[in-house]
């Protein structure tokens, strides 16, 4: 059996379209985006900026690059002329969803698609902990066209619009988490899936959450000793395996929680365990409630 731990992770994370625009830019000029947690990308579709995100390195993006933020800081994007003492600048609106800074008048000297979207998991905090703080793709101009779509199909009500949305952005996240080549964090996921020994065990853990796993039989998997197992996984990873794994357990069980398909026994089995009451005082520790209480919908913020 074949599963993609990124592809699980981006669906459990539900994602739903909240507004892209079209941002123009002309002469020096300064944006400043607070902090809000929610998922935010941009694609670079001519000329060059430079961009800080939360207090980090600037990056100088150009043409072509594409940058995700799972949970965005707070963002600084401004000419790369733009001197010290310019202040941040408020988008003029030119017509739905057509923005422009800076220089009003003449042509820009850069244009980028902004989009925002938001994640519906309850646990989504946990998930987007797997995540790297920023990714940055370059000279991959299909996330640009990814980015159209999504805001074509904000725009239109179309039939299926929701479900299609949804499908675009896994894909668009997908794609930039993939492909990302610089990020601002140095552990995550997506790091882990691209250390091949790490990798086999992430995917061995994603095929068979049910498995009785332990630290031994995941360094197996990965071909490497326990000890480096463990360290190398917690390095790269940002978590040691067994917390991993638990993590991952539960995001599932929850989703198979909200689905109420199954009786607590399956859920149960289904996520490693091998009674419903050994399920219940993991899930509650892990949680702050039971998972019958979660099913039933009395879900307080994760």
């Amino acid at each position: 059996m074949t599963v993609d731990p990124l592809a699980e992770i981006v669906t459990l994370l539900q994602p739903a379209a909240r507004f892209s625009k079209l941002v123009e830019c002309a002469g020096a000029w300064r944006i400043h985006r607070e902090a809000t947690g929610e998922p935010f990308y941009c694609a670079i579709l001519e000329g060059r900026c430079r961009v800080t995100f939360g207090g980090h390195q600037p990056f100088i993006l150009q043409a072509g690059d594409f940058v995700l933020a799972p949970a965005m800081r707070d963002i600084v994007s401004e000419s790369v002329d733009a001197p010290a003492t310019l202040s941040a600048m408020v988008p003029t609106q030119l017509s739905g969803g057509h923005f422009r800074v800076g220089r009003l008048e003449g042509p820009p000297d850069m244009r980028m698609r902004i989009g925002h979207c938001s994640f519906g998991a309850p646990d989504a905090a946990l998930l987007v902990s797997l995540l790297p703080d920023v990714v940055i793709v370059r000279d991959e101009p299909r996330l640009a066209t990814l980015m159209q779509l999504v805001g074509e199909e904000t725009r239109e009500r179309r039939p299926a619009r929701e479900l299609v949305l949804e499908r675009l952005l896994e894909v668009l996240l997908i794609e930039a988490l993939r492909s990302g080549t610089e990020t601002t964090v140095t552990s995550s996921l997506s790091r882990g899936l691209a250390d091949e020994r790490l990798a086999a065990a992430l995917h061995a853990m994603h095929a068979r959450p049910a498995h009785p796993w332990t630290v031994a039989d995941l360094a197996t998997e990965a071909a490497l000793s326990r000890s480096a197992f463990f360290a190398r996984f917690s390095r790269v990873v940002g978590l040691p395996p067994m917390e991993y794994l638990l993590a991952w357990r539960m995001a599932l069980a929850k989703q198979l929680l909200r689905s109420r398909e199954l009786g607590m026994n399956q859920v149960a089995e289904r996520v490693g365990y091998g009674s419903a009451s050994t399920f219940s005082v993991a899930f509650a520790r892990y949680a702050g409630m039971p998972p019958a209480r979660y099913a039933r919908g009395d879900v307080q913020s994760d």
